[in-house]
């Protein structure tokens, strides 16, 4: 990796942001009551530090494929975890394959279509700004907009899952969107 022992991972640090909103992406709303997501993200940053001799790539890309692919694996340790003797074969799922999906999801939220390695750069920019920019909104706010926007749940369920009436989610969507919109026109 390209980061000199004695940066200490300032160059994983950058990514502590987007690994949260990955993981909070894959982890099921209801565990959280039992281990937060910024746990596992702290967990895979340290084991990112502690083995980045292993790392072999040249970009940032290649960079967050890796702390991705990382991320995956605490991902799956704790939901087995918090899930033994409950474990449905039939409901289990690749988190890697997950935590890509959401990364293309975000990459496809931001932008459209960019073929310059320039315009790449910008948008994986983008990707860690949007991270930056949804954990400074109010807690309500980014759970309901990453419910619906991240894993495509209806306003029913997201009303359910957060105890709280339609109306009241649709203003949470509304007033998130819109305060996530100034967040990142401050960031330009």
């Amino acid at each position: 990796m390209h980061a000199s022992a004695d940066d200490g991972g300032s160059d994983l640090e950058r990514y502590r942001e987007y690994l949260c909103l990955l993981a909070r992406m894959q982890f099921d709303p209801r565990l959280r009551a039992k281990q937060d997501p910024s746990d596992v993200v702290q967990q895979t940053l340290l084991e990112a530090f502690r083995d980045r001799d292993g790392f072999r790539g040249d970009d940032s890309g290649q960079l967050a494929a890796w702390l991705r692919k990382i991320l995956a694996h605490n991902l799956a340790n704790a939901a087995r975890d918090l899930r033994r003797g409950k474990r449905d074969v039939a409901r289990e799922r690749s988190l890697e394959a997950a935590l890509d999906a959401s990364s293309s999801r975000l990459q496809d939220w931001l932008a459209a279509e960019q073929a310059a390695p320039s315009e790449l750069a910008a948008r994986h920019e983008q990707i860690l700004r949007l991270g930056e920019s949804l954990l400074q909104l109010p807690e309500a706010q980014r759970e309901a907009l990453m419910l619906r926007h991240f894993q495509g749940w209806s306003l029913a369920a997201i009303s359910e899952q957060l105890g709280r009436s339609k109306a009241s989610v649709a203003g949470l969507l509304h007033r998130g969107l819109r305060q996530l919109r100034v967040l990142l026109q401050d960031l330009e």
